[in-house]
């Protein structure tokens, strides 16, 4: 074997590269054939091919798997962006129900409050014109108690001129008969 092997050295050298038949251990061409030949036959009994195969079958599943994987994280993510769409949705909906019940509610708030100051305004003037009123009949008052003070001093200075001592005596006499027949 150690012969056979010590052979090929020789045979494999350059200076027989050159000279002979094609298949002949003296030509390179043919030695570096019978090497590449026993190469892949150690290969294939050993299972080289069957391992690369079951190498490249498993990564092919693993880039699969991830490949599954990738479209359900890919699937779940659009779920997701879709239900915070929807749920963004129904966000503004209610940020405009809102926008729009505070809009009426102040709306509402303006026409109470012009309701409010008209009633206001209104209970004011009504009780300007009482007391205008009021005063009016104050001063009606006054000047018919004035009057009649007037009047009352007016008329005894009036008497007093006129009136004697008999014509008062007389005056007080029936006067004295006008309440006794009343009384009686």
């Amino acid at each position: 074997m150690k012969k056979l092997v010590l052979l090929a050295a020789v045979a494999a050298s350059p200076a027989a590269a050159a000279t002979g038949p094609f298949f002949s251990l003296g030509n390179t061409n043919f030695v570096v054939m019978l090497g590449f030949l026993l190469f892949i036959a150690i290969l294939v009994k050993f299972g080289v091919p069957g391992m690369l195969t079951g190498m490249l079958d498993k990564r092919a599943a693993q880039i699969k798997a991830d490949l599954e994987e990738a479209r359900a994280l890919r699937e779940e993510a659009k779920a997701i962006l879709a239900s915070y769409e929807r749920k963004k949705k129904e966000v503004q909906e209610q940020a405009d129900r809102i926008v729009a019940s505070a809009k009426e509610e102040a709306t509402a708030a303006a026409e109470q409050a012009k309701l409010d100051l008209a009633n206001s305004i209104a209970r004011r003037l009504a009780s300007a014109e009482e007391r205008i009123a009021s005063a009016e009949a104050g001063a009606v008052r006054a000047v018919r108690e004035h009057a009649v003070t007037v009047a009352i001093a007016a008329a005894a200075d009036v008497l007093a001129k006129q009136t004697t001592a008999e014509s008062a005596s007389a005056s007080i006499d029936a006067a004295i008969k006008q309440v006794g027949a009343k009384m009686h």
